[in-house]
């Protein structure tokens, strides 16, 4: 049987496989010998892959690699590094313990390539004073953006010990109705909060969800990594820094417009919250193509295919939420992520909505 690849973090799959569950990605045919998922480990700040260091053994101190080999060492005399979580193109995740007080964080170091560039600099600082102002159980905040006397640039979070929701996902398959609603619900209100303070993420997608277990069994979801973040009110420079996103977004999870080049706004994550619930409900995406392009492409012209098509044991309720969510037409979305939580909890037929209708009956 002939193999699948990822071409952004190098994980192998069988040849059944269409999309890279950690970064989203459309897999290509092997051309050779590829690391397996296993040599591969997903960020807790939501991002790409871990690679294998190029050189057995790296150079310490500074230099071109100094950021990619801080295990063992202390950061800016203020954060014991434990070992590395993770990487992506633009920088590494730490697992770190703060000196002054022992407690264990993320720390996402940006890679010194891009240290000196003043403009994926700026992005970076931009990413933490977006997220230096959001406060709710289900956003990750940032807590502080620092900068050592070796020049490595930094930013400070929760280390939130749980599970990716893209990893789940492989794992458990689609999920069932109770707790696929819930992690939405949830994810809904963290969005809400962010909307509210003008905030779009604008790349939403399993693997930026972290599920975290919490007493009594029950799974917190959390979205992570603002780092496409931007305000919707966003003044020319700002534009001009963001312009990317359209680039720099996962094309699986894009809305039309994100794919367009237009104005985003809170209305585009809903949507890409919509192909993220119609996945965890499935495993698949609603949109069909070859490549990203072409499913851009199907985005732009074509409808989803519908939910009970995949799983005709679903409710039409829960088809009708998500349709609405994925509505190629922002105007015909729903207008706040609270909404869209609302139709989700209808949808449930067991939920708490339900009950309550119960009742007055």
């Amino acid at each position: 049987m002939s193999e699948r690849r990822c071409p952004k973090c190098g994980a192998v799959y069988p040849e059944t496989a269409r999309f890279c569950p950690r970064d989203g990605n459309m897999l290509v045919e092997a051309q050779s010998k590829a690391p397996s998922p296993s040599a591969a480990a997903a960020s807790p700040s939501g991002g790409t892959g871990v690679r294998t260091p190029p050189h057995p053994h790296p150079r310490r101190g500074p230099g071109p690699d100094r950021a990619s080999t801080l295990s063992g060492q202390v950061l800016d005399t203020g954060y014991q590094v434990l070992k590395k979580l993770g990487e992506g193109g633009m920088s590494y995740v730490y697992l770190a313990r703060e000196v002054a007080t022992g407690k264990e964080v993320a720390i996402k170091v940006l890679a010194p390539k891009l240290a000196t560039d003043r403009s994926s600099v700026e992005r970076l600082r931009r990413e933490a004073g977006l997220a230096m102002r959001l406060d709710h159980p289900n956003v990750c905040r940032i807590m502080r953006l620092g900068e050592s006397e070796d020049g490595l640039i930094y930013l400070v979070m929760p280390f939130l010990p749980g599970e990716l929701l893209s990893d789940r996902e492989v794992k458990g398959g689609p999920m069932e109705l109770a707790k696929g609603i819930d992690v939405l619900r949830q994810v809904c209100a963290g969005l809400h909060h962010a909307h509210e303070l003008q905030i779009v993420h604008r790349d939403l997608k399993p693997e930026n969800i972290m599920l975290v277990l919490e007493d009594g069994g029950h799974d917190r979801a959390v979205v992570m990594d603002f780092g496409l973040a931007k305000e919707r009110r966003a003044d020319p420079a700002i534009a001009k820094l963001t312009a990317t996103g359209i680039i720099l977004g996962t094309p699986e999870f894009m809305s039309p417009e994100q794919i367009r080049g237009k104005p985003l706004d809170g209305r585009s994550d809903i949507y890409a919250l919509g192909i993220v619930g119609f996945e965890m409900f499935t495993g698949k995406l609603p949109f069909r193509g070859r490549n990203a392009q072409e499913m851009m492409i199907a985005r732009l012209r074509d409808q989803p295919v519908q939910l009970r098509q995949l799983r005709p044991d679903l409710s039409e309720k829960l088809e009708r939420a998500l349709g609405r969510a994925l509505a190629a037409n922002p105007d015909a979305r729903y207008a706040t992520a609270l909404e869209f939580a609302d139709a989700l909890t209808a949808a449930n037929e067991g939920g708490l909505l339900s009950k309550l209708k119960e009742k007055l009956k």
